[in-house]
C-alpha cells in the first residue's frame, strides 16, 4: 500500500515562502531551484518582446519572482504560482503579496526540474482557474507552444521549433521571430 501524501496547509506554505522560493498547488509545496543563464535570458528577451508591444496598453508583463493567487470560491482552496511572466490585464487586483486575479496569459520557461509540473499540475490549474492562453517555452530546443483555453481544456494554437513567427491568439499583433528570444 502507498501511504497517503500529507497535505500542506496555506499557513505552513507561508511560512516556508518567507525564506525560500516556492509555489503552492493542490496543497503540495514546491520549493524552486535557481533558474540557470539559458533560463534567465530566455525570460529577458521574451519579456523585452512583451513589453514593446505592451507599452502604452491596458495589460502589463511582469516577470518572476511574482505571486499570482488563485483562490477557489467553490471550495476556499488557494493555490501560489509564480509564472516566469504574467500578463496582467485588471490592475485593480495587484496587491503587496502578488496578482489575485486571472490573467490572460502566462508563459512558463521550462527547466528541467519543472517541466512536469508546468505541464500537468499547472495547465490543469491554469485551465481550470480560466486563463486565456498559456505558452510553454523550452530554451534547450528552442521551442514556443501556445496553448489557447477552449471549453475548459488547452487547445494547442501553434508549436514552433528553432525559427518562426510566434502569435499570440489573444492578443491581437503581439507577434515575434522566436529566433529573438534564443539568440543569446
Amino acid at each position: 500500500m502507498i501511504p497517503e501524501k500529507k497535505r500542506a496547509t496555506y499557513e505552513e506554505f507561508l511560512k516556508i515562502s518567507q525564506e525560500k522560493r516556492a509555489e503552492f498547488i493542490d496543497g503540495s509545496i514546491y520549493l524552486l531551484a535557481s533558474p540557470s543563464f539559458e533560463h534567465q535570458m530566455t525570460i529577458s528577451k521574451l519579456n523585452l518582446e512583451f513589453m514593446r508591444y505592451f507599452e502604452g496598453k491596458e495589460c502589463i508583463p511582469v516577470i518572476s519572482p511574482f505571486d499570482v493567487i488563485f483562490e477557489d470560491e467553490k471550495t476556499g482552496d488557494i493555490h501560489v504560482v509564480q509564472p516566469d511572466i504574467v500578463v496582467i490585464c485588471n490592475k485593480k487586483f495587484i496587491t503587496e503579496k502578488g496578482y489575485k486575479g486571472v490573467p490572460k496569459l502566462i508563459v512558463e520557461v521550462l527547466s528541467p526540474s519543472s517541466a512536469s509540473i508546468d505541464y500537468i499540475k499547472k495547465m490543469q490549474l491554469y485551465s481550470y482557474f480560466g486563463v486565456c492562453e498559456y505558452w510553454i517555452v523550452n530554451p534547450r530546443n528552442k521551442s514556443v507552444q501556445v496553448f489557447v483555453l477552449e471549453n475548459g481544456v488547452y487547445i494547442e494554437y501553434a508549436a514552433l521549433s528553432q525559427k518562426g513567427i510566434v502569435k499570440s491568439a489573444v492578443f491581437e499583433n503581439l507577434e515575434f521571430d522566436i529566433e529573438n528570444v534564443f539568440n543569446f
